[in-house]
């Protein structure tokens, strides 16, 4: 296994399927499973979820009476619904999970704390992280990168509906190439929309390699984590 101890960031998206908002029962199966592989496996996994099948905040409040500070805030919160949902459909394949929030509420979720994460993760639990980094003005993927570095994650990955980074968007363009590696640098000078740019600074600062990979195909988040070459490889050096 060449990642011991991964990050998994999960849009709001991913878990709507082919719905037009909420949650797609399937989808949450099929990623419990997937991560219940990576347990037997021997890997730690914690998770980041966003919230963009509930609320996607500010840019969705056309008349702007919510302002951007209200609407962040509200993003989180569907973040939390988010993550106690797929917490249940871990626990019931029989993976162990624990919710660690950045606001607190202590009736349904720990309060993070770095060092209780890595515990958990030790003894084999999954660990899903939500309500961003608890400020405004920060994406999910920034609290993704945050979180991988502050529980010492060997990488960052990053489940989508496409299989790496292209030159651009394949589902629109058939002669997009895609990106086997590409660095910090160049993902920043290019404006790659994948993740949002503070994340990949903050990567690139405190060397966390990303990975970019379909998360819909069966079997690839043990491909990606033991070595195989899956996605896009976002590294220091290319």
């Amino acid at each position: 296994m060449k990642y011991k101890r991964s990050l998994l960031k999960l849009s709001g998206e991913a878990l709507m399927g082919d719905n037009e908002f909420g949650l797609h029962s399937a989808k949450l199966k099929q990623y419990a499973v997937e991560v219940k592989n990576v347990i037997k496996m021997g890997g730690q996994v914690a998770i980041v979820i966003g919230g963009g099948n509930i609320f996607r905040g500010f840019s969705r409040i056309k008349e702007k009476i919510i302002n951007r500070i209200e609407g962040d805030y509200m993003g989180m919160l569907a973040t939390v619904i988010n993550g106690i949902a797929f917490q249940s459909y871990l626990e019931n394949v029989g993976v162990c999970a624990y919710i660690q929030t950045a606001i607190r509420m202590d009736q349904i979720a720990e309060p993070f704390g770095k060092n209780s994460a890595i515990r958990h993760l030790e003894k084999g639990r999954v660990v899903i992280f939500v309500a961003g980094i608890g400020n405004p003005y920060f994406t999910t993927d920034t609290a993704a990168v945050l979180r991988a570095i502050e529980i010492k994650a060997d990488v960052l990955l990053k489940g989508t509906r496409v299989d790496g980074i292209y030159t651009t968007d394949p589902e629109k363009d058939k002669y997009a190439k895609k990106f086997k590696n590409i660095s910090f640098e160049m993902a920043y000078q290019m404006r790659i929309k994948v993740m949002d740019q503070t994340a990949f600074i903050l990567g690139n600062e405190n060397n966390l390699p990303i990975i970019i990979f379909d998360i819909n195909r069966k079997g690839n988040f043990q491909k990606v984590i033991s070595g195989e070459k899956i996605g896009t490889l976002v590294s220091k050096t290319r």
